[in-house]
């Protein structure tokens, strides 16, 4: 174990830290920081740097925005992220899905003016800061985890197939066009006569490269060094005039501060597009961040991080930036380059900042061809196939509600994609929640335990008796449809049912609703001649139905008694030639 990750584990088992301390992390992570760590978090930031130059340069054409805007992103993001984060090693800057987001709906909120355009993108990452902020003091980090990671793998792939769709025409050297999917492929498929192969050629090239680096090289700064290459290439040979479209002339020395030339009541749409952008940041950025704490033996606090992203957007709103999040890719590189504490991110800002004053002319002659086989390999990634293929031999339906996010995504773009994505979230744990599994249980052949018979036909029934379980809460939105699974079973039952048991060592929360719906079949049963015993409820639960004077109208209702114990008890009482449970008298 070195010794980052040996201070790591013995500051998760410390007491968590109170106060201004617990807001600003820096105030964590830096009074104990080592120096032998510093050339550790030297070479991460660098390596980090060279990786996040062209990246961001791709991904600010992708958000319709010029390429220094994404290196701005990157230049502050990771300052303010290490004031708040509580990450050491997540990465922050734009990602390929939401710059993807931002060009798709600002263009179309900008009306052709540039000026315009940049001032909304910046504005909407102000609103992420808002947003962020809300969220951490509401303590709501945990409302995102209701959103399904089955829903996300497939809003996942669509997004990568509809960025890639963008890419494509820059990769044909042809101009492209359209605004939905399909009508982008069409539009595509009508250009192909006209392909400059010169620059197709040059863009295969650049991507066999990219996907040999990534192969043979990980956690190296392979891009920079293609992105190098293609501008050698073009300086020096006739390449440079067989009509390669280039990058130009970027502006020299770092970004003002000022804040967006546009105001949120002038923009329509833009909140939506902030809460989609917020979204797509913090499940990115959280599900990185634990991935690479889970490597290195320590915990992220989620909420926290809701602080972390805040600080971020809120720096790139104020600096000509766009909404940006912590993305595994980046992460990894710098994690893989052996960054110790979130200063690696602090020294890459410095990287980025001493190219931005000193080398932004070296970019004059970087081809677009290159930026575009730059963000078709990152979004390669967002495609996870072999767990496409786990879903469909675990679960159709699972499978089934992963491709509504993914279709949503491809007919509807990506804005309306998220929402698609959250409303499907939301209605399949409604409907989870609603129509619990009813066990209809059955005694386990030579024991006093009992479990359900649809997964063990092989359970002995008691005649006259129908035993069932609620696997979950029973609660206002699901007790009629529990109640109506009862009857159900009642009336397929091949014998008169004189006794019904429930068993609600599953159902860890009763409310009024629940224990009145219990009331109810109590009295039709009563009607039917058949008799109700309630077991195995929590405290809580007995509290609620001693309450609504379920104990008055039921028996008992202990902690105590069991299925066995009263069946053994209506046997007795009922039924004396009945044969009794294994092993009792």
């Amino acid at each position: 174990m070195d010794e980052g990750h040996a201070a790591a584990v013995s500051q998760a088992g410390a007491p968590p830290p109170r106060g201004w301390r617990a807001i600003f992390t820096v105030a964590q992570w830096l009074p104990g920081y080592r120096l032998p760590w510093l050339g550790a978090d030297l070479v991460a930031g660098v390596t980090l740097a060279a990786y996040a130059i062209p990246v961001s340069l791709a991904y600010a054409t992708l958000a319709g925005l010029p390429p220094q805007f994404g290196i701005y992103c990157y230049l502050v993001s990771g300052i303010c992220y290490a004031l708040f984060g509580s990450s050491r090693q997540l990465a922050i800057g734009p990602t390929s899905a939401i710059s993807m987001l931002v060009g798709v709906t600002v263009v179309d909120l900008a009306g052709g003016d540039a000026a315009r355009f940049a001032s909304i993108a910046a504005l909407t990452a102000l609103l992420v800061a808002l947003m962020c902020l809300i969220g951490w003091l509401l303590r709501l980090s945990s409302l995102v985890n209701f959103i399904s990671e089955t829903i996300l793998l497939g809003f996942k792939a669509g997004a990568a197939l509809t960025i890639a769709l963008t890419q494509l025409p820059k990769l044909f050297g042809v101009k492209g066009g359209g605004e939905a999917f399909f009508e982008r492929i069409a539009v595509l498929a009508g250009q192909l006569p006209q392909t400059h192969f010169v620059v197709l050629a040059f863009g295969i090239g650049t991507l066999a490269l990219l996907l040999l680096g990534e192969k043979y090289l990980p956690g190296r700064p392979v891009a920079l060094i293609v992105v190098a290459l293609s501008i050698v290439v073009l300086t020096v040979t006739p390449l440079g005039a067989m009509g390669f479209s280039v990058v130009g002339a970027l502006p020299r020395g770092l970004p003002d501060l000022r804040l967006p030339g546009v105001r949120v009541s002038d923009v329509d749409g833009i909140v939506p597009l902030a809460f989609a952008c917020l979204l797509l940041s913090y499940v990115e950025s959280v599900s990185a961040a634990r991935a690479i704490a889970q490597k290195n033996g320590y915990e992220i606090d989620p909420r926290q991080e809701l602080l972390g992203l805040g600080a971020a957007n809120l720096a790139v709103g104020l600096f000509h930036g766009y909404p940006v999040a912590g993305g595994l890719s980046q992460s990894s590189v710098n994690d893989k380059a052996g960054a110790k504490t979130p200063l690696a991110l602090v020294l890459a800002s410095a990287a980025i900042g001493l190219c931005l004053m000193f080398l932004t002319g070296l970019l004059t002659n970087l081809p677009n061809v290159v930026l575009a086989a730059i963000v078709l390999v990152a979004v390669k990634g967002l495609i996870d196939v072999r767990e496409l293929r786990h879903l469909w031999r675990v679960s159709r339906y699972e499978f089934a509600v992963s491709m509504v996010a993914f279709v949503a995504v491809l007919l509807l773009g990506i804005l309306n994609g998220v929402i698609v994505a959250v409303l499907a979230s939301m209605l399949l744990l409604i409907g989870r929640a609603a129509h619990p599994h009813v066990a209809i249980l059955g005694r386990i052949p030579g024991t006093h335990r009992y479990s359900d018979v649809e997964r063990h036909p092989d359970n002995e029934a008691i005649p006259g008796v129908l035993m069932f379980r609620v696997e979950a809460s029973l609660l206002y939105f699901n007790s009629d449809a529990v109640r109506a699974a009862v009857w159900e079973a009642v009336r397929r039952a091949p014998w008169a049912v004189k006794l019904v048991i429930v068993d609600l060592s599953n159902s860890p929360a009763v409310d009024i609703a629940g224990a009145r719906m219990l009331a109810t079949l109590h009295a039709g049963l009563a009607e039917a001649g058949a008799i109700l015993r309630i077991v195995a409820a929590h405290g809580s639960a007995r509290d609620m139905l001693r309450a609504e004077g379920l104990e008055q109208q039921v028996g008992h209702i202990g902690r105590s008694a069991s299925v066995d114990d009263v069946i053994a008890a209506y046997l007795h009482e009922f039924d004396p030639g009945a044969p009794a449970s294994p092993g009792r008298p």
